[in-house]
């Protein structure tokens, strides 16, 4: 598919994952999630990088160069595929620093202050593995923490040409019923109003064969509620969003794979002994069903399936 001029990119080359334990990390991705790995020369050694899709996943141990020696856990950054490296970077109208790239392509990074937060790079076309088969089926979507989908859609649509694919809101809401029992007049049922006790506002931006998902707390007013050991929930999610800005500002905050069969998957996964979040897959957004493995499980990193018709 030829690429429309007005984009900045047509395809992300590679999402950069900062791994605690990249032995863990390559275990799920090669014996769960069953995906090809390339082996690409990068500063200090080799860094596995599995094919997914038309995208890939690179497992970075922390402190690497490759991620600017970071040294947290987590989504680090998400390298655009362009053939021409100096016209797509003047095309971003941003300033570019230098970055280190992998396999001897070259790669430019902006400052995230300029992109919502995002770790944003380009990178010279690289030459993988191709992804073939297997329990997933690529890249869904990006999660990226935010405080402002309005801005991020000015950004990432209006500057860099991406489409967007949806807007939506998710919401939990908490219903009163009272019950009025008597003797003589029987039982009376008054429903209250509803009201939210977690929300989050979405927009989805796709880029290549996946989407940006940019998430942003519905009302401040409802703080950062999390159940540890439960199952997740849309207050949970709201809650997760709001902590994270909260400790690192706003950026990328996880990574979600499309699969066939959710439960297989996590069934799997809970059956290896893995930590999770979600032993089956659960009502998430996009008509979709979401489950996710606890990050212990990946090396600190955050990701999650999805199964969806679309």
């Amino acid at each position: 598919m030829k690429k429309d001029p007005a984009m900045l990119a047509d395809q992300i080359a590679y999402v950069a994952v900062a791994s605690s334990d990249p032995a863990a990390t390559c275990r799920v991705y090669e014996e769960f999630f069953g995906l090809p790995r390339n082996n690409l020369a990068a500063s200090q050694g080799e860094i596995p990088v599995y094919s997914l899709g038309k995208s890939a996943l690179a497992v970075v141990p922390l402190g690497h160069p490759l991620i600017d020696g970071e040294a947290k856990p987590g989504v680090h950054h998400i390298a655009l595929a362009v053939d021409d490296l100096e016209a797509a970077t003047a095309r971003a109208g941003l300033t570019p620093s230098r970055a280190e790239g992998l396999a001897g392509c070259r790669a430019v990074a902006f400052d995230r202050a300029a992109t919502a937060g995002v770790r944003l790079r380009l990178t010279e076309r690289m030459t993988l593995a191709p992804h073939a088969g297997g329990p997933l089926e690529r890249i869904d979507h990006i999660g990226i923490a935010s405080t402002d989908v309005a801005e991020d859609e000015r950004i990432f649509s209006g500057r860099f040409g991406f489409a967007v694919e949806s807007r939506q809101t998710d919401m939990e809401v908490s219903m009163a019923v009272e019950s009025f029992t008597s003797d003589k007049y029987g039982v009376v049922y008054h429903t209250r109003a509803p009201e939210p006790v977690g929300g989050l506002r979405v927009t989805f931006i796709t880029a290549g064969d996946c989407e940006f998902e940019f998430l942003a707390n519905f009302d401040p007013r409802q703080g950062a509620h999390i159940d540890h050991g439960s199952s997740g929930t849309t207050r949970q999610d709201q809650g997760a969003i709001t902590r994270f800005v909260a400790s690192r500002g706003r950026g990328l905050h996880h990574v979600a794979v499309k699969t066939g069969d959710i439960d297989a998957t996590l069934a799997r996964m809970a059956g290896a002994g893995l930590p999770m979040i979600d032993v089956k897959g659960r009502p998430g957004s996009r008509r979709a069903m979401i489950g996710f493995p606890h990050p212990r499980a990946t090396g600190g990193i955050l990701m999650h399936l999805v199964q969806r018709d679309a």
